[in-house]
């Protein structure tokens, strides 16, 4: 009886690679993840989010599939990529920024759907309430179009010399317009001339650092956009090159060498949006979910930059940074 015994358990356990993980992929919710930008940029955020999934019980791979759809900057791909996810019937979509959010909105009336983004979604008309959404749409919002003049003031304390900044923005990216108005509002209010640079492409920031040489900006402060994200190695090379102070909108930019960040926090960001979307899965309805609002921030600052720029940072401003990088 025992010798037959092991042969059950072991003829059990050489079916269970076949049979086990067929019928798993059969159960196993999936997660359409919809972005504007690419994955070399998404590290943080991406990070958090299946951190947050962790938390209400799913792994990808396990017993979650994820779907990526990445847009790589071009904000016209959204709405094929949102059909594509569509066509796959998701349980849930994630989608960062505005448009994306709206691509999706527009592919399925169905899908429950969980934002991350910088702005307002009542401004935006993606929601009409924070605390009740309604819907079928929820998310979180980390204000970080809100910072843009933020970030000037603390350009202008750790360049105080520079009479000139320059806003650096992807002409393909909505939030262009509003964003330039905030911060035009933010150099006036500082006494300082702005320039507004675009770049739409990787292969015209050089071009856009070399205007930026021409005007004799002093400082420049790189805004909200997911295509910058990705090509971050280029643009804090540039500011390198042309020794320019740069402030940035995420710290994975300083991680590669830039100045100065200041954001809200997304790797937890990403991680409140991977707890929304287990919620869902469990049975939750994205409109009964308020909108969180982003409450971490964080300074981080690169000293080795500082110093190779000739600056030295305040103590008022140290004193306030979450991080330093030596």
């Amino acid at each position: 009886m025992r010798r037959r015994e092991v042969i059950r358990l072991v003829g059990s356990a050489a079916m269970m690679p076949v049979l086990g993980p067929l019928a798993a992929r059969a159960q196993q919710p999936t997660i359409g993840y919809l972005s504007a930008g690419s994955p070399s940029g998404a590290e943080l955020s991406l990070a958090g989010f299946h951190e947050g999934l962790k938390e209400t019980g799913y792994i990808q791979g396990r017993n979650v599939r994820i779907e990526y759809r990445w847009a790589e900057g071009q904000f016209d791909r959204l709405p094929a990529l949102a059909a594509e996810l569509a066509r796959l019937r998701p349980d849930v979509i994630y989608a960062g920024s505005p448009p994306g959010v709206r691509a999706a909105a527009a592919a399925t009336a169905t899908t429950p759907i969980v934002f991350g983004m910088g702005e307002d979604p009542v401004k935006e008309g993606i929601v009409t309430n924070l605390n009740r959404p309604g819907g079928r749409i929820t998310g979180i919002t980390g204000f970080g179009n809100q910072l843009v003049g933020k970030r000037l003031q603390l350009l202008h304390e750790i360049a105080p010399a520079a009479a000139t900044f320059a806003f650096l923005i992807n002409p393909n990216n909505p939030n262009g317009e509003p964003d330039t108005a905030d911060a035009r509002a933010a150099a006036a209010a500082l006494g300082r001339r702005l320039h507004v640079l675009q770049a739409g492409s990787e292969g015209e920031l050089e071009g856009a650092f070399n205007t930026m040489a021409r005007l004799r900006v002093g400082a420049l402060s790189v805004n909200v956009d997911p295509a910058f994200r990705g090509w971050r190695q280029s643009i804090v090379a540039l500011a390198a090159v042309h020794a320019i102070p740069a402030v940035y909108e995420r710290p994975d930019f300083v991680s590669a060498g830039g100045l100065m960040a200041y954001s809200a926090d997304s790797a937890d960001a990403g991680r409140q949006g991977g707890i929304y979307v287990g919620r869902i899965l469990k049975g939750e309805k994205a409109g009964d979910l308020p909108v969180l609002q982003s409450t971490k921030f964080e300074l981080v600052i690169n000293l080795k930059t500082a110093h190779a720029l000739g600056l030295t940072i305040p103590p008022g401003v140290l004193a306030i940074a979450d991080k330093v990088i030596e």
